[in-house]
């Protein structure tokens, strides 16, 4: 027997089990004894009316010569205050996950920007989509569509993961239509892909081109496990490395958009590290997992239930912590007020607290911490106060310290950043991920007013 046919085999005795959660008539043998051939057609022929194309159309900034992008030459040559703008078009995919009310979930870069979004299903419909809201820090959207007859997929439990797992892959690659591979999930827990968000991700070898992003990761049992978010590949092509939101994180993002069009983050008000080997030996604690409290910040949840430095995190309402980006995700996904349970270990013994999740502290960062350039000024998300705030996505310029390289540059308290290199930002981790992106030369896009600016930083 050939080593194909073995591997064929290998996966009709283990995938054939898990079919039963697909509709009765489905579940079929995956050998097509009409044709004599394995297939997953009967998993896919009910799943892949659920995976839409999503199309969008945005606006943004002209290609012209920098020079032209300074207001005083503007005026110079007699031109408009405002640049130029274009319209742009680009395209990824979604998934319908709630077919009465007609949700589909997608990547937050696949709508950011966007004047208009487009569902497409599968049977051509297609569908002007409502933005409900959407997640930067988990690269998470949720839209709406006013459809009758949709599929939605199922919901499964990335927590049942293991790596080894059979995964197949749906989405619109390249806008050539719908189109399926497949894999096996390579890891699990996967995070540092865009710093500062809130990432554990799913790797997988299923390949995952451009336009893939938004689409479905389900396993052979037909339910969605993971969003498909980003790739991997150095030389513009697929390379055997994707990853996906897992479809537990992407619920609980979703619950929050549709209950308050935004997700509502809390805090607890900790410094945490991971619990390394070396470390449980110096502090004497058996397990080998956990979040170690390095720093508790003065007034704030954690100080009120009595946490202290030293204190090793080991579960969240009986939940085994694996790491401190695991908790942090955790508490990140909860919302404000709610009460959680922290199982600790203290001086060798385990002890329990509850935390009430509180107001996330306003976010500042110095301009020198993101580029030397910027030295002087004082960065910040928009507050909920400023005029700006639901109308706006950037960055404020909180101050800026006359004489400063900021100052300098052209920057001045009150502006806004809309974009760096072109690339919207919607946050300060946004900001700063699209700083660390960047050349030694990059280019700011400003509010200023009603007018928009062009600021070069050599």
């Amino acid at each position: 027997m050939s080593r194909y046919r073995v591997w064929l085999a290998v996966l009709l005795i283990g995938l054939a089990p898990g079919l039963t959660s697909i509709p009765a008539q489905a579940q079929l043998s995956l050998l097509d004894e009409e044709r004599g051939v394995l297939t997953l057609a009967p998993v896919l022929k009910h799943v892949t009316p659920a995976v839409v194309n999503i199309a969008v159309r945005s606006i943004r900034p002209a290609q012209t010569n920098p020079l032209l992008r300074d207001p005083f030459f503007r005026r110079f040559f007699g031109l408009p205050d405002t640049e130029p703008r274009r319209e742009v078009l680009s395209a990824g995919s979604g998934v319908v996950v709630d077919a009465e009310k007609g949700y589909v979930l997608t990547n937050n870069h696949v709508v950011q920007g966007a004047e208009e979004i487009t569902v497409t299903l599968k049977d051509k419909r297609r569908f002007k989509a409502e933005l409900i809201g959407r997640d930067p820090a988990t690269d998470i959207a949720l839209l709406r569509i006013p459809a009758e007859r949709l599929t939605a997929l199922p919901l499964g439990d990335s927590d049942l993961l293991e790596v080894g797992d059979v995964v197949l892959a749906i989405g619109n690659p390249f806008a050539l239509g719908q189109t399926v591979t497949s894999g096996i999930i390579s890891a699990l827990g996967r995070s540092g892909i865009a710093a500062e968000n809130y990432e554990s991700f799913i790797q997988t070898d299923a390949p995952i081109n451009p336009g893939n992003s938004g689409g479905a990761l389900i396993n052979t049992k037909g339910e969605l496990i993971g969003i498909n978010t980003a790739i991997i590949a150095p030389a513009g092509g697929n390379v055997g490395i994707g990853f996906a939101v897992p479809v537990n994180m992407a619920r609980a993002v979703m619950q929050q958009l549709i209950r308050y069009g935004e997700v509502r983050r809390g805090r607890i008000g900790v410094a945490i590290q991971d619990l390394t080997p070396e470390i449980a030996e110096a502090m004497g604690i058996p397990g080998k997992r956990g979040a170690v409290v390095s720093r508790v910040e003065p007034n704030s949840p954690a100080a009120a239930a009595g946490l202290r430095p030293g204190d090793v995190i080991v579960a969240v309402d009986g939940k085994p912590v694996k790491s401190s980006t695991d908790l942090r995700n955790r508490i990140g996904l909860m919302e404000r007020g709610q009460k959680v349970k922290l199982t600790l270990l203290r001086d060798g013994r385990e002890k329990q607290v509850e935390v009430v999740i509180g107001e996330p502290a306003e976010e500042v960062i110095a301009g020198a911490e993101a580029v030397p350039q910027l030295a002087g000024a004082t960065l910040t998300d928009i507050p909920s106060d400023h005029p700006a705030h639901g109308n706006v996505e950037g960055v404020l310029v909180a101050d800026v310290e006359r004489g400063s390289p900021a100052w300098q540059v052209g920057l001045r308290p009150g502006d806004i950043i809309l974009a760096v290199n072109r690339e919207p930002v919607g946050s300060l981790a946004e900001f700063e991920n699209r700083v660390r992106q960047a050349r030694k030369v990059f280019a700011l896009t400003i509010l200023r007013g009603n007018m928009q600016i062009f600021l070069l930083l050599p």
